[in-house]
């Protein structure tokens, strides 16, 4: 419990920093914002692809050559370290999942959050996910949640459901079976109420499991 409240004074502590900067314009923040992003995928040497390799690569990314997709209608890049077991949300289909993730402020390189070490990992974020097409709605399921308490809001990261489209979500049911994992640079307009008033973006690594 220390540990989260720890976070919870972090998170406050960057609420305070973004209030004494109300002199930097949004086009500031903005650019502050891409120089984060670009630090860490040229300091993380990242090979950054397009949606079309993406798709060639039949919607998969190479991990061993740390490639990450970039989708620019939404500005958020994308690693699959493993797609999963079970199958792909089909549209109509609503699902309780599971997410146990870091968050790391590329801003400021700080972790943030984490329920994802063995501590607290039988407490994972629980959503409700509802898939229309090619679009998806969810709220995590109570305010118990981490991302829920940290942030006050039961919304879920719209950067957080861009993988749904590609991986599979399912449980450990036969010895071989992976739960899908990603990594996420989610800019602050795809991500949780903090990011988007701070203006911050922030990188995920985030496992996702069928709740029953």
């Amino acid at each position: 419990m220390k540990k989260i409240f720890a976070a919870f004074f972090v998170l406050a502590g960057l609420m305070f920093i973004a209030s004494c900067n109300d002199y930097e314009t949004y086009a500031e923040q903005k650019e502050k914002e891409n120089n984060a992003i670009s630090r860490f995928l040229r300091d993380s040497n990242v090979t950054v692809i397009s949606e079309a390799q993406f798709k060639e690569q039949g919607f998969t990314t190479d991990v061993s050559k740390n490639q990450f997709v970039f989708f620019p209608q939404t500005g958020v890049y994308m690693q699959i370290i493993r797609q999963g077991c079970g199958e792909v949300l089909k549209s109509g289909e609503t699902a309780t999942l599971l997410c146990r993730f870091s968050e790391r402020n590329l801003l400021s390189d700080t972790l943030q959050l984490r329920n994802d070490i063995v501590a607290y990992s039988f407490r994972p974020d629980k959503m409700t996910v509802t898939r229309s097409s090619d679009s998806f709605v969810a709220s995590y399921i109570d305010g118990e949640s981490l991302m829920a308490r940290a942030t006050g809001s039961i919304s879920v990261p719209s950067g957080w459901l861009v993988p749904l489209l590609y991986i599979k979500v399912g449980r450990w049911e036969h010895e071989g079976d992976e739960i899908a994992k990603v990594k996420l640079i989610v800019p602050h307009n795809q991500g949780h109420t903090m990011a988007t008033s701070g203006v911050y973006p922030c990188l995920y690594v985030i496992t996702y499991e069928k709740g029953l």
